[in-house]
Order: C-alpha cells, then structure tokens, then sequence
C-alpha cells in the first residue's frame, strides 16, 4: 500500500499483524448483557409503604446506559492499546557505511631457518629473515584499511596468533611478538593452510586471500600442502606463497619452490620468491595490484521506539474516562443521598 506508505512516511509497526485486534471489540455485541443480582425483602404491605413514603413504583431491573462521551473514549482506548502493541518505530535517515571488504589470513614460517642474517633493513644493517618480514608486513597493513586481518604461525605445528580483525594495530603488535622457534623447528605448511581453511568457514565473505610466508619446505604436515590447496580451492580461498631467501640452498633449508608453485596454481594464486628486502617489498607491490583493497557498503536506518506514545494517550484517556464517568454519576448520587435523607 503505497499510499499508507506515503501517509506514514518514517514510521513502521514492528508488529502490525496487532491491528488485526481491532475488530475484536465487536465480539461484545455477540456476548448476553451483563446482570446483576441483589437481595430483596418481599413485603405484604408494599403499596402502604409507597403511600406512606409517597415514592413510585418502579421497574426492578435497571439497564446502564453508557453516554456518546464515554464510547468514544473507550473506543481511542482500545485503539491506543492496539497502536502500542504493534510496536511503532520511527525511522531515522539512512546511514551507509563501509566494512571490511576481504578477509586476508597471512601465514609466517617461525622455523629454524628463518633465523639466517641474509636480509638488510632500510639502514643498511644485516637482519635475520623473520624481522625482515615483520617490517614488510607492517607497511603492508598501512594500506589495507578495508581488509580483516588474521595471522597464523606455524613450526612443527600451525597456531592462530590472531583472529580476523578489523584492529590493525593490535594485529601487528601481535605480529610483533612473535618470535623464531615459537611454534618449533620444522615447517608443517600444509597443516598451516588446513588451519587458514578451518577459519575460512567461519567467515561472511567472499573475498578470502591467504598469504603464506616460507622459507623452508614442508616436513610432515598431516596434509600434504597440496591435497590443502585442492580443499582450499573448493572454499574459494586464493593462496599466495612467498619463498623467502635463496631458492639455490640445499638440505632442510631448501625452498620447495614446486610445490609452492603449485599450491598458488591449484587455488588461482600466484608464487613469489624474495631474495632480499627489495624484492620483497616489490612482491608486495605486486599483491597490492593483485588484490586490491575492496570495500562491502552497508546501509541501515536506525530505529527508535516510539510505543510508549499511545500508552501514554491510552492512560489518559483512561483517567479522561474515570473523570467522566464520575461527572456522570455525580447527580444520580446525589439524587439518591437527598432521597435517603
């Protein structure tokens, strides 16, 4: 109904299937007349007492007859009562807002290796692996305002350093906290894109970016990376993995940059690898044209209730008709105390 829309304008009945109590009053008509019945002393001599007491006969059955003033007020009583109970709401202007866009869960590597000193910091000075990242990372949350971030670390096993969260600077204190070895020796990659997954189920949007921070290669996950990609890749979750140090080391420090390749491959990612802080800043610049901050628009107009109008309208119009129906009966009262006197 357009036109009651128009009428209305900012107000809305949380529960407007209350009119449909309106018509109940009419029930009444359906109902038998109220009677009131009252002891009575039967006497042989009743017209002597008439005579004596010069009073008329009159009916014994009296009916209250409820005067046009006092339908009314019962009447916007009742339709007070009924407007209360659809719960009036009054609508503000519209408020739009933006929320976080993507939800962008960053794996770091904690592993033995990362404490090799082949990376320099802007001063020039040697700085193992690990610190390198976190100041990398740390200009990389400058510029993802509209992203939810989340941090694993992960060792010999993958643990959730910090939930998603819009709070980004207590994400990187977080961040800041870590430390190598933490979480262990090894490196479980996979076990780290199981724990991403698992994470992923719980979020609301369909923007889902896991960026994975290795320098190692994966030493008894009990998934194999890969076999976590495919699942990955079924929760629409695109996996970024950077190889961090020099893909030419041998041994356990060795870069498993095939399998790196494919884990980006399967979920519709892309692999990198950062042979110093330079190029690691430069794959972060790629990232950025990668995957682009995005913003989710949400609008909502607030609501106040308003239901505590017609119960005040309601109480007083009760009072109006207790007031009344004492002005109405004043006379009768009075009437009847002159008589008895």
């Amino acid at each position: 109904m357009p036109e009651l829309a128009e009428l209305l304008g900012p107000l809305e009945f949380a529960n407007a299937w209350a009119f449909w109590l309106l018509p109940l009053p009419l029930l009444a008509w359906l109902l038998p007349p109220y009677r009131e019945t009252r002891d009575a002393v039967r006497a042989p001599f009743f017209d002597r007492l008439l005579v004596a007491s010069d009073a008329q006969r009159e009916e014994g059955a009296m009916v209250l007859v409820r005067r046009r003033g006092q339908q009314f007020l019962v009447l916007m009583f009742w339709l007070a009562l009924v407007v209360a109970a659809a719960r009036p709401q009054w609508l503000g202007e519209v408020i739009e807002q933006e929320k976080a866009g993507r939800d962008l869960m960053i794996a770091v590597d904690l592993s033995g290796s990362m404490e090799a000193t082949d990376f320099t910091n802007e001063a020039g000075l040697e700085v193992d692996r690990l610190v390198a990242v976190k100041s990398v990372l740390e200009r990389l949350v400058e510029g993802r305002e509209g992203d939810r971030l989340g941090l694993i670390v992960f060792g010999d096993a993958a643990y959730l350093q910090s939930p998603f969260t819009e709070d980004h600077a207590t994400w990187a204190t977080l961040l800041d906290e870590t430390r190598i070895r933490m979480a262990g020796p090894s490196t479980v990659l996979g076990d780290a894109i199981g724990l991403a997954i698992k994470l992923f189920e719980q979020s609301d949007t369909e923007n889902r970016v896991l960026l994975v921070l290795t320098d190692g290669n994966d030493t008894g996950s009990i998934v194999p990376p890969i076999d976590a990609a495919r699942v990955a890749s079924t929760q629409d979750i695109r996996i970024y993995p950077i190889a961090i140090g020099d893909p030419a080391s041998v041994g356990e420090d060795a870069i498993d940059t095939r399998t790196l390749d494919r884990v980006a491959e399967v979920t519709g990612g892309r692999s990198f690898t950062a042979l110093d802080r330079q190029t690691l800043d430069d794959v972060f610049g790629i990232l950025d044209a990668l995957e682009p901050t995005t913003y989710d628009s949400v609008s909502f107009r607030p609501r106040t209730d308003m239901h505590w109008v017609p119960m005040l309208v309601a109480v007083l119009l009760y009072l109006a008709l207790r007031l009344l129906a004492f002005l109405v009966d004043r006379p009768a009262r009075r009437q009847a105390l002159d008589a008895s006197a």
